[in-house]
């Protein structure tokens, strides 16, 4: 499909600019399958494009190809890639690495696994510079540092010295970004380099990058976030099945949408608006009934009292990352738990689970001693707590297939299976449940989509028939499509079982459709705490007001 140039009113100027990229009839191939089916664009400088569409649409291999790293076994064809003039058709590896960087910049996807854990951060940032031979050691990290800073990185010249798993998953997407950045490249290719970040952070990369546009630099923005591309983007096209089945203007695609998957993209948004709806399109044949869930607010199934964590960072000093935290969590409810990267909520939910231990203050399960016992007297109310992480692949066992890792999980419930045949037999009904079937129990979870996984995960958490779920960003890592049926599989879940859930996402739009009430966490304290549509209609704190302004909405297309 070759696209048009449309721009919104007032941006003309942009459509008359020569085109920095062209791309024509682009099809790549791993196998006999072929992923991109014949695609065309341009990209301008001072513009951005964003390329949005679900996990396996082929934008991402869209994006991957652009710098050359399509991969081995991938066979790429096109009647014309030209950067600045220049054909990028057959280049050898050496060739692409001297473009990589300098002339192209590149935001990869995963900050949880694309950062070499053994090499300090500053390192990893610099590592452009260094092959690029810019500067000396010392110049490098110093650059690194700016960069660091640029990226919204406190304390950088700490976080540069800091190893990638010491950070969290958003302060590692801001190393990334930085690093994609560090020679200033007259085209940037993000391919997701947002959806780690909180809303404040993810507001100040934007920022960055309409700065860079500002000067010039074009843009190639991936991904799954319709309200970041509305900030961002000039032209939207959008990906399904390899293929562009619609191209235009920000303004025309996020709000006069033409094609019937653009709107489905749109509907499964969560926000103010959703709460209390489905997300995602009902099977067919299934009605959409009402919620009948109730929260028993004389219940506390959790409590949190006084909870402080002090870490020594690697100057030896002192951090207080939890800083007096109190809260409860009631039978049948939804605690949602937001602030930005360091704020203390992974922390708090990690003390909460009796993983990390607290320096002070306690943690009661059902109103009895928690934190506070040993880690024997734990392991007998363990299956008590469910966890669903971020990031499932790497929570898994990654020689064991589906079926193992849900036999495992119970094994440790309140009800371990007394037969080989009933453990599979219950293994199954787990999978119906979160919508998977028995033919997932031989399939190793590399096989999976980001979905599935996602699936099983949560298959994993209900195994051991806890009362309680914490759910740790389980939706970031998914496109629109999928985090809608995670979302709405979730909401099922807690009406059918009446399971409480502590909540933790930097995502405000998603904390609003799934919360019943909210907790704000900021530098390690709790700055607020209420109903979650008083907080959003009318926040107290500076923090949460400040929050809320910084939220991306479609509305700025």
């Amino acid at each position: 499909m070759t696209t048009s140039t449309a721009v919104e009113p007032g941006n003309e100027t942009l459509d008359a600019r020569p085109a920095l990229l062209t791309v024509e009839n682009l099809r790549v191939s791993f196998g006999d399958a072929e992923v991109v089916k014949g695609i065309s664009f341009t990209a301008r400088p001072g513009g951005c494009l964003a390329i949005v569409g679900e996990t396996g649409s082929g934008k991402s291999v869209t994006a991957r190809t652009l710098v050359g790293l399509t991969g081995r076994g991938s066979r790429v064809s096109a009647d014309r890639i030209e950067l600045a003039g220049v054909d990028l058709r057959h280049r050898s590896g050496r060739e692409w690495r001297s473009i990589r960087g300098r002339e192209v910049g590149f935001v990869l996807q995963d900050a949880l696994v694309s950062l070499d854990q053994l090499r300090r951060v500053g390192d990893e940032v610099a590592e452009p510079l260094r092959l690029h031979g810019w500067g000396n050691r010392q110049s490098r990290a110093e650059k690194a540092v700016e960069l660091l800073a640029a990226v919204g990185v406190p304390e950088p010249e700490v976080k540069a010295r800091q190893r990638p798993y010491e950070l969290s998953g958003g302060l590692r997407q801001r190393a990334l970004i930085a690093s994609a950045i560090a020679l200033d490249p007259r085209l940037v290719v993000a391919d997701e380099s947002t959806p780690a970040l909180d809303v404040t952070v993810q507001a100040q990369v934007l920022d960055l990058l309409a700065t860079s546009k500002e000067r010039g630099t074009s843009i190639i923005l991936i991904s799954h976030d319709l309200s970041v591309v509305a900030r961002l983007a000039d032209e939207v096209a959008v990906m399904r099945a390899g293929e562009i089945v619609e191209f235009g203007s920000a303004h025309q695609v996020l709000h006069e949408p033409e094609h019937a998957y653009t709107r489905a993209l749109l509907d499964a948004i969560p926000s103010e608006h959703t709460r209390g709806t489905r997300l995602a399109p009902p099977a067919d044949g299934v009605s959409e009934a009402s919620r009948a869930r109730k929260i028993d607010r004389d219940r506390p199934v959790l409590r949190a009292r006084n909870l402080v964590k002090v870490y020594q960072g690697p100057d030896k000093i002192d951090r207080t990352v939890v800083n007096d935290v109190s809260f409860e969590l009631f039978a049948g409810e939804t605690l949602g738990i937001v602030g930005e990267s360091g704020s203390g909520k992974t922390t708090t939910a990690r003390i909460a689970l009796a993983l990390t231990e607290a320096t002070s203050g306690e943690v009661l399960l059902h109103e009895k001693p928690w934190s506070s016992i040993s880690s024997a007297a734990r392991r007998t109310l363990r299956k008590q707590i469910g966890v669903i992480y971020q990031d499932p692949l790497s929570s898994f066992d990654p020689r064991w297939p589906v079926g193992r890792i849900l036999f495992d999980a119970l094994s440790t419930g309140s009800r371990p299976p007394s037969s080989k045949a009933e453990a599979q037999e219950r293994a199954v009904r787990l999978l119906e449940q979160v919508g998977l079937t028995r033919a997932h129990l031989t399939v190793a979870p590399l096989r999976l989509s980001g979905g599935q996984r996602q699936r099983v995960a949560i298959a994993r958490a209900l195994a051991p028939e806890p009362g309680i779920i914490v759910c740790d960003e389980p939706v970031s890592a998914l496109d629109v499509s999928v985090q809608a049926q995670v979302l709405d599989l979730l909401t099922d879940l807690q009406d059918e079982l009446a399971v409480s859930y502590l909540f933790i996402s930097h995502d405000l739009g998603v904390i609003h459709h799934m919360s019943d009430r909210i907790l704000v966490m900021k530098d390690g304290r709790l700055v607020e705490l209420g109903d979650a549509e008083e907080v959003f209609a009318r926040p107290q704190h500076p923090y949460t007001q400040r929050l809320l302004t910084a939220l991306p909405r479609l509305a700025q297309a």
